[in-house]
């Protein structure tokens, strides 16, 4: 089997590679951002593109649909537990989801159930997902990149502010993207979409308190 692992840090390559090829006997090609990684997929053609979102340039959620249209099938690998990211990866054709805290035997059980078609979620963001299935229904499916960091900063708790900064782009770059996520997802007030945001947030509940 081949796998394809697309990350931008070396040393997470290097340890997945040992972990995949000792467990599973894969032959393991790499790539470190979103063109190399479709050049790579597209000659390749791999059993399965381990993916993670964080890439420079496009980032991991343009790659997605392009990879689902070639006939691919894609596990991502990523630092954020938030079910707004899982639901926005699964809704672009991802066939399955885990976060990058989760334990080897976890993880190779996900590779294997991937690798044969089937939708493996981990379970924590499961349960997130179901808990919060009647808000992520909406259409996340629009939201770019950007717009999920945005919304992320938001269920922490920081002003546009400090968004902007953290960020590095004017004030109003963040307050206008912030009134297009608003149009995207069909709501009127920043509120709102301030307790979306917390309720995507994991283990964020509907009432935007954090779980106990």
């Amino acid at each position: 089997m081949n796998i394809l692992l697309v990350d931008d840090h070396t040393v997470v390559r290097a340890g997945l590679g040992q972990l995949l090829s000792a467990s599973l006997g894969a032959t393991i090609l790499e790539a470190a951002d979103t063109p190399t990684a479709l050049e790579v997929a597209l000659r390749a053609r791999p059993d399965l593109v381990v993916l993670d979102l964080g890439l420079p340039g496009a980032g991991g959620l343009w790659l997605v649909p392009r990879l689902r249209d070639a006939g691919l099938r894609v596990l991502v690998l990523s630092m954020h537990a938030d079910p707004i990211y899982a639901r926005r990866a699964l809704d672009a054709g991802a066939t399955g989801y885990v976060s990058k805290t989760i334990g080897a035997d976890d993880l190779l059980d996900a590779i294997r159930q991937a690798m044969g078609g089937q939708c493996y979620v981990e379970t924590a963001i499961a349960t997130l997902l179901d808990e919060h299935r009647d808000v992520l229904g909406r259409d996340f499916g629009r939201l770019t990149a950007r717009d999920l960091d945005i919304m992320r900063f938001l269920g922490e708790g920081r002003s546009l502010s400090d968004i902007a900064a953290t960020l590095g782009v004017s004030y109003k770059t963040v307050a206008n993207t912030a009134g297009m996520i608003k149009t995207k997802l069909g709501v009127a007030r920043t509120a709102d979409l301030i307790r979306l945001a917390i309720a995507t947030q994991a283990g964020g509940t509907m009432d935007g308190r954090g779980a106990a």
